[in-house]
């Protein structure tokens, strides 16, 4: 039994350690379908329901300090990739195709628990508006906004159970579409000759990229710590509401910091990425410390509500895209840049084409800017419907 902080986070550090490094040695095709971050979530949380640490003083303590200083830190990293100039170089109709998938993924969550939110519980919101915020972004826009909404750990387990059924699910229907995508194509109309286009010139860009070297990571964690420490500071000065919470503040003064130096010289310093993963995974980790899995009580009924709001999703892109002549590639890269993020997109990508692997990797960028924003704008929606 662990009742003592630092032995407590070496364990965890250890566990999501060992998860992603068996993850990229092995190959497995199980990590296909549930990818890391999701498979260290249930193992850490097994090893909290079966009491392997105590929710000592000391634990607790590092709990807290740990997750609270590192949440701005990785949200900074994440966007500094998400440079707005290569965004809008992606042309009208690629990100109105985005803009287009994120509301329709908005009003999916708005349209559901319109249905269904007599059936679930008083707080059940802060669980959809941490899901929304990763399906419009990553992973890292729940983790913020779970922070900033103040969710109990024990119900990001429905959060992250959503998120990996329901989305493996929707990249294996969207790669078997892959082979449709003429025949789509030509019921919409679409033209995409100016896709191929952008998509030639991102992969050359992509070809200048320098290595990660010991110098650039260790700058990187400097900065990423300053920044997350002025954020906090920054909000201690700004007014509170219920909604509105100094949290919510620390989350938005990153993610705006992150958004202006990702037009800076340092943007190009590589391992931001790389960096950002590490402490998503180890703020994961310590989340499902505090989870247990009995109280996933409602799993199959949570479960059901992600296909809803995927269908609602669906819905409104293919009327979208006949409306206005969208492509398949453009429907189908926006909807897992938004529901998948960054590491699924650019497979999508890919099934089309590698020179369009690019266009996944930005618009998956695209979503980290809008994440947090949109999945806080859809809870305070959600939490007037309560």
């Amino acid at each position: 039994m662990i009742t003592t902080g630092f032995t407590y986070l070496a364990i965890l550090i250890m566990i999501a350690s060992s998860i992603v490094y068996i993850e990229k040695k092995s190959q497995h095709k199980l990590f296909e379908y549930l990818p890391a971050i999701v498979i260290i979530y249930f193992v850490v949380m097994l090893a909290s329901t079966f009491g392997l640490w105590e929710k000592t003083a000391s634990v607790t303590a590092t709990y807290k300090s740990v997750k609270s200083n590192l949440l701005p830190a990785m949200i900074f990293l994440m966007l500094l990739l998400a440079d707005m100039r290569e965004i809008v170089k992606l042309g009208r109709k690629m990100l109105l195709t985005f803009l287009l998938a994120s509301t329709s993924i908005a009003l999916g969550f708005i349209g559901m628990f319109a249905l269904f939110h007599t059936s679930f519980g008083a707080e059940s919101w802060k669980a959809f508006a941490a899901l929304s915020g990763s399906w419009m972004g990553g992973t890292a826009n729940m983790v913020a906004i779970q922070g900033a909404l103040d969710l109990p750990d024990s119900a990001m387990g429905y959060t992250l159970l959503i998120d990996s059924i329901d989305y493996a699910i929707w990249v294996m229907i969207l790669l078997a579409l892959v082979p449709f995508a003429k025949r789509f194509n030509t019921w919409t109309k679409a033209d995409t000759s100016v896709i191929d286009e952008v998509g030639k010139r991102l992969a050359l860009k992509e070809a200048d990229k320098k290595p990660i070297s010991f110098d650039s990571l260790f700058f990187l964690l400097g900065t990423a710590l300053i920044v997350s420490a002025l954020a906090q500071y920054g909000a201690s000065f700004l007014p509170t509401t219920d909604f509105l919470t100094s949290t919510t503040w620390i989350v938005i003064l990153a993610t705006l910091a992150g958004i202006l130096f990702a037009m800076t010289p340092l943007a190009k310093i590589s391992g931001s990425s790389e960096l950002a993963n590490i402490m998503l995974y180890l703020i994961v980790a310590l989340i499902a410390s505090r989870a247990n899995f009995a109280e996933l009580t409602e799993a199959p009924l949570y479960i059901f509500a992600g296909f809803v709001v995927i269908a609602i999703h669906v819905v409104i892109m293919v009327i979208f895209a006949k409306l206005f002549k969208l492509d398949l590639f453009s429907l189908g890269v926006a909807s897992l840049a938004n529901i998948g993020g960054v590491a699924s997109a650019p497979i999508l990508a890919s099934a089309y084409s590698k020179a369009l692997i690019p266009i996944g990797v930005l618009m998956a960028m695209m979503g980290y800017i809008l994440g947090t924003f949109g999945g806080l704008m859809v809870g305070n929606i959600l939490e007037s419907m309560a």
